[in-house]
């Protein structure tokens, strides 16, 4: 694929040898810029995992140089990922790619110096990469996953929330949220308006495990009432078959967000009783994310 800068060496051979002519030399020649800044990548070599240090790995992608072979299997990586521009990117460069992105807020062009491409197929294969990870893993925590979530598993962590001091002997999760702020929409912007973060904004709710794993996820919800519906989706999840051969009938995950234990508190009424305050207050000291 010719890039921008070659386009322009072209227009300016064609110039001189009088192909084209002035009007259409000026044209042509401000038509072939790009938007993006034009950083020098071809000056970096391209990415070599063996040529880092175990340090440098810890550092950038905060994984072990050891271990990234054996999270690229585990995920399913493939050895190639093309992109639709036709950009092709080996597997375990694009799974690189996509913890530098993560493990700490960053820019693309930051990443320049390290993978050696330029800032639009950086962007291109770490979204490819994410992609892949949500269609092929992503039932894990949309859906009851029943090697999480196992009847010995359910048994472990209510045992372990208890013995910190819990006063439920059948809570084993936690619901906690988090805002992720958009664009603001030309349409329905109240929708999607958050007042308390005071953004426009999508949300999402999850049931945090005590070791510290999602189990499960809901969202995105935009708006104000994400907690009425995360609540009623947790109690249509309560009355699943799979639920029901656990020994703890009465199993209920904890809605720290909102004060609200299920099958405790039905609804939030806004009418407050000092003992269930103190009971949420207490229960609400227990996790820590």
């Amino acid at each position: 694929m010719t890039s921008f800068k070659k386009t322009r060496e072209l227009l300016a051979g064609s110039y001189l040898a009088d192909i084209i002519s002035d009007e259409e030399s000026v044209l042509l020649y401000d038509c072939s810029f790009s938007k993006n800044l034009e950083l020098p990548y071809e000056e970096y070599e391209r990415f070599d995992l063996e040529e880092m240090a175990d340090s440098e790995c810890r550092a950038e992608f905060r994984v072990n140089k050891r271990d990234l072979l054996h999270l690229a299997e585990c995920l399913q990586i493939p050895d190639v990922f093309v992109c639709n521009q036709g950009s092709v990117c080996e597997g375990m460069e694009a799974i690189c790619m996509l913890l530098r992105r993560l493990s700490y807020p960053c820019r693309y062009s930051d990443m320049i110096p390290r993978f050696g491409r330029p800032a639009p197929v950086l962007s291109m294969v770490t979204n490819k990469v994410i992609d892949f990870i949500y269609d092929t893993h992503g039932w894990r925590i949309k859906q009851w996953n029943h090697d999480l979530l196992s009847q010995a598993n359910l048994q472990t962590y209510a045992d372990a929330v208890h013995a910190k001091g819990a006063a439920l002997e059948n809570c084993f999760g936690f619901v906690d949220g988090t805002v992720r702020p958009i664009a603001r929409p030309d349409e329905n912007q109240r929708v999607v308006y958050n007042g308390h973060k005071r953004v426009h904004a999508l949300k999402f709710q999850s049931v945090a495990l005590p070791n510290g794993i999602i189990a499960n996820m809901y969202g995105p919800v935009g708006g104000y009432y994400i907690l009425i519906n995360f609540h009623q989706y947790l109690k249509s999840c309560l009355k699943l078959k799979t639920f029901n051969c656990y020994e703890f009938q009465k199993a209920r995950s904890m809605m720290r967000a909102c004060c609200v234990i299920l099958d405790y508190f039905s609804s939030y009424s806004g009418m407050h009783i000092l003992q269930q305050d103190n009971l949420c207050a207490y229960m609400g000291t227990l996790h820590t994310p």
